[in-house]
């Protein structure tokens, strides 16, 4: 079940993205059809060509990116991404003239989609549950954050907020979790955000061999249910 709710929300987050730019696109086209005979009029402004096919290859290849070097690390190839994006080596330097500035694309967009599932779960689920789907769901992004290790340090030396924005950004989105199911009574009260972030942080990077997260994600109920309220 809990694979099963975070990949709908997860895919409800895309979907939202998608929406945004038909709308956006369908307004576009509405205001020309609108104008377009008033030439004599006034001088209608040209109109944009939506970009909906831009944004969705992004999309695709920042997902595709995410699962490339999760799976092989920093060493994956801009052409593996590309391939696994279904699109073509020139649209992928477009959108991300540097490896560098593809891997921050990739660890800022995995935090607003935490940020998005925790209010998604919240919604959905018990206190608990909400909670242990979460934390499930961030050592995946540690994960990917892993694979990108080396080369997400010179984009973090290169974008010194990045540190503090992924930590303010999930941190908030932690508490919220954490409030609600101290509120309804089932965890203790004496865990902060930074005890859990920094758990699964630890429990990720001292297990390497292959089939790691699964033990990752053992652990994880574990502590889980070490939280609950005696």
């Amino acid at each position: 079940m809990t694979v099963r709710v975070i990949d709908r929300l997860m895919r409800y987050s895309d979907q939202s993205c998608d929406a945004a730019v038909d709308t956006e696109a369908a307004s576009a086209l509405q205001a020309e059809h609108m104008f377009g005979g008033m030439e004599g009029v006034v001088a209608a402004k040209p109109v944009r060509k939506p970009r909906a096919d831009s944004v969705r290859n992004r999309q695709r290849v920042l997902e595709a990116a995410k699962l490339v070097f999760a799976a092989g690390g920093a060493s994956g190839s801009l052409e593996a991404v590309a391939r696994q994006a279904g699109v073509g080596i020139g649209t992928l330097y477009r959108h991300f003239p540097t490896r560098e500035s593809l891997f921050e694309a990739v660890y800022r967009r995995e935090v607003e989609q935490l940020v998005d599932l925790a209010e998604g779960l919240a919604a959905e689920l018990p206190p608990l549950e909400a909670l242990q789907c979460w934390m499930h769901a961030n050592v995946e992004f540690v994960a990917t954050k892993k694979g990108m290790s080396a080369a997400l340090a010179v984009a973090i030396h290169a974008a010194s907020d990045l540190t503090a924005y992924s930590m303010d950004r999930l941190g908030r989105a932690l508490t919220t979790l954490l409030r609600r199911a101290v509120a309804e009574g089932v965890i203790r009260d004496d865990i902060g955000p930074e005890d859990i972030l920094r758990m699964i942080v630890g429990l990720c990077y001292t297990h390497d061999k292959p089939g790691w997260q699964v033990k990752v994600h053992r652990l994880v109920d574990v502590f889980a249910d070490g939280m609950r309220r005696a």
